[in-house]
């Protein structure tokens, strides 16, 4: 994600500020122009913003939870974003209220995303059946004694969120339980929606049969794949073909393991350009860091410069957390087959633009 400066008094903001710490403008993100501006409230309710009206998203209004603006235009109370969630939380339970916050922000990162990408996504409507949409549910006691686990997954455009993941010494104890090195509650999202655009990109296309070449055939029986993954774990050596021992499993996993995983890569690095990262080694054998990679002029040569700053970032930033005493920030590897993997999911994102504009 790039950085944000307040329009007002350019002073250096973030994504989840609602105030300007310097002029104490109030800010929103103004999603359809990627920026977080300093709105000027009128006598009208509206917020103004040069030349153009805003309203602060109802979820804003009545629980503080949200902080972008819906052209005043728009006939929708709720952002971009919030009107794709279905299922809130139960605000009457202590905790759901900053829990759902947290959930909407990640939400929101991971839209920040997939908008610049120009990828489908509109909450399901009879106009729009393929759309997709967000439960936030807790496991729960049912009145005969039996409690209902809500499990997070994604079903035809539905994507259900646990809301015990936006706990962190929950989210924590499931890693250490499930023996993952890495579990965040954006992963997840990244994660969910990865099945929805298999569904929307690669079922039933041309890619499909040369995503059975690079990930597995998806036909395998997929609840007796994961039914062996969880009783038998991953195969000997599984590093050397997936990014995850989760994306072991069966290839619907590995595909969104993959796509998660090139959802950090893009996010990450058009951060890292943002503030002006670079990597400048005394030695020629040490990773080197030079951006943009842009200017490639094909995806694969793109591809391949996005890959080789993706590993010197990554092993800067892992050198940075070991010397503050932390845990790797990235504790993956690339190998050959991996990359291969990124590649597919990388091209189907663009050949989708190439499609679209092309439609």
């Amino acid at each position: 994600m790039k950085t944000f400066h307040c329009t007002n008094c350019q002073n250096l903001v973030y994504f989840e500020n609602v105030t300007c710490l310097s002029c104490l403008a109030t800010l929103a993100y103004l999603p359809e122009e990627r920026e977080m501006a300093a709105v000027a409230p009128g006598d009208d309710g509206l917020w103004h913003h040069e030349s153009r009206s805003y309203r602060p998203c109802a979820n804003s209004v009545e629980h503080q939870v949200c902080n972008w603006a819906v052209p005043a235009e728009d006939t929708e109370r709720l952002c971009r974003s919030c009107r794709l969630t279905h299922v809130i939380p139960n605000l009457s339970q202590p905790g759901n209220l900053e829990a759902w916050h947290r959930l909407e922000l990640a939400k929101r990162r991971l839209l920040v995303t997939i908008f610049a990408l120009g990828l489908p996504v509109a909450r399901k409507s009879p106009s729009d059946r393929p759309g997709v949409e967000f439960d936030f549910l807790s496991d729960s006691a049912e009145p005969n004694g039996d409690s209902r686990r809500i499990l997070t997954g994604h079903d035809n455009g539905f994507i259900t969120i646990n809301v015990a993941e936006a706990d962190d010494v929950y989210r924590e104890r499931q890693r250490t339980r499930q023996n993952e090195p890495y579990r965040t509650l954006l992963g997840h999202f990244r994660h969910e929606i990865g099945h929805y655009y298999w569904d929307r990109l690669v079922d039933g296309t041309p890619r499909q049969d040369e995503f059975r070449q690079v990930f597995g055939d998806e036909r395998a029986d997929y609840q007796l794949a994961l039914r062996r993954h969880y009783d038998s774990g991953p195969p000997p050596n599984w590093e050397n073909d997936f990014i995850s021992a989760y994306a072991s499993s069966h290839p619907w996993e590995d595909w969104a393991e993959s796509w998660a995983h090139v959802l950090h890569m893009i996010d990450a690095l058009e951060t890292a350009e943002s503030i002006g990262v670079s990597l400048n080694p005394p030695a020629a054998d040490e990773p080197a860091l030079t951006l943009p990679v842009r200017a490639a002029s094909d995806d694969a040569t793109q591809f391949d410069a996005m890959i080789r700053s993706w590993l010197s970032l990554t092993y800067a930033l892992n050198s940075f957390t070991r010397g503050l005493g932390l845990p790797d920030s990235y504790p993956f590897v690339l190998s050959e087959r991996v990359v291969e993997k990124l590649r597919f999911v990388y091209q189907t994102i663009r050949n989708y633009g190439a499609t679209f504009k092309n439609a």
